[in-house]
């Protein structure tokens, strides 16, 4: 195996990782159908507080999105990554056109076990902020011939997360005392959202190498779709620091804060670390939706989370800088770790 896939040795993963215990699990169905009343909602958005506050994550199940949708876009998931090497590469993402489909990218300058295709449900319009220095996000996709259906899969599927992804966004905002929408209006024009099938193909020395190296979500909310049969989501449990496993449970989702909810919440919430491990016989297939911000977005904690007791703990920050650069790094090894968030604290 290529060194480049070799994990520091305090980062390798310890077989066997223990089995996450007490993970909370919170049943949404009350948000489908008839609108529940507003005691119901109050309770929700006070489950799922307290998941943020204590784990960063939690499982979501009662979503409401449809099986068939799931199992659409898992199927053309799988048909994409069966495609020969040539056809895949026909698709290839590079440096300055970030979407489409990837076999070296970097979590923490070293090499994941993986292979990546990428899409943004909304394409916004090319960034830049130096002449010589651009992004261009347009999506890539196969030929209907290739994989009929494919794209009409995915647009499906992104379009049921983002429905997910405001209803989880209104809870959390109702857990911190602010108003329901308070935070929807930085989703809008320009929205960086964007949504990954990731492919972990069995690997000789799963106790050298990762499928995804140890990092936290830089964005507002992730949304997982696991595979349901093969597990390897570890989380760095807090306070003690563990690495534990995520179990599959079949039909859910697994959603975890990000880093720009951190800030937002000025420390009330706090994004998880975690990481995806490996096997030597399975193959491992996921579905991550990343809900983030719009590229004009200044990230800063929310005038109503801090106080004379409580300062504000960050300094305001570009999100699409932010974006931008840790985007690049997916592509390079960097002479050191890529910007993160305890950077932009006050109290550094």
């Amino acid at each position: 195996m290529d060194d480049a896939f070799v994990q520091a040795t305090e980062h390798r993963p310890v077989s066997p990782v223990l089995q996450a215990t007490g993970v909370p699990v919170i049943d949404l169905s009350p948000l489908a159908g008839t609108p529940p009343s507003p005691g119901t909602v109050d309770a929700l958005a006070a489950e799922v507080g307290a998941a943020c506050r204590d784990w960063g994550f939690f499982v979501a199940v009662g979503h409401g999105v449809p099986e068939a949708t799931v199992a659409r876009a898992v199927e053309v998931g799988r048909a994409f990554f069966a495609l020969p090497p040539e056809r895949k590469a026909a698709m290839r993402r590079t440096e300055q056109a970030p979407l489409g489909y990837y076999d070296a990218e970097h979590t923490k300058n070293v090499r994941d076990w993986k292979e990546v295709f990428d899409i943004f449900p909304h394409e916004p319009p090319t960034t830049t902020t130096q002449a010589d220095d651009e992004l261009v996000f347009v999506n890539k996709w196969p030929d209907d011939g290739d994989l009929p259906g494919f794209r009409a899969a995915l647009e499906e599927y992104a379009a049921a997360m983002e429905e997910l992804a405001f209803k989880l966004l209104e809870l959390i905002a109702r857990s911190l005392h602010l108003r329901p929408n308070r935070l929807h209006g930085f989703f809008g024009d320009g929205q960086t959202t964007y949504m990954r099938m990731n492919r972990y193909p069995p690997c000789p020395r799963p106790d050298l190498a990762l499928g995804l190296g140890r990092h936290k979500d830089s964005g507002a909310l992730t949304i997982l779709r696991q595979d349901d049969d093969v597990g390897g989501l570890d989380v760095r449990k807090r306070p003690d620091g563990e690495w534990v496993r995520v179990e599959p449970i079949r039909g859910s989702f697994v959603v975890n804060v990000g880093d720009v909810v951190q800030v937002w919440s000025n420390d009330r919430y706090e994004s998880v670390e975690h990481r995806a491990s490996v096997n030597s016989l399975k193959e491992r297939f996921s579905i991550p939706y990343f809900f983030n911000p719009a590229m004009g977005t200044l990230v800063e904690p929310l005038e109503e989370m801090a106080s004379e007791e409580n300062p504000s703990r960050y300094d305001a920050y570009s999100w699409g800088e932010f974006f931008r650069t840790r985007r690049r790094s997916n592509f390079r090894k960097l002479d050191v770790d890529n910007i993160q968030i305890a950077q932009l604290r006050k109290d550094k």
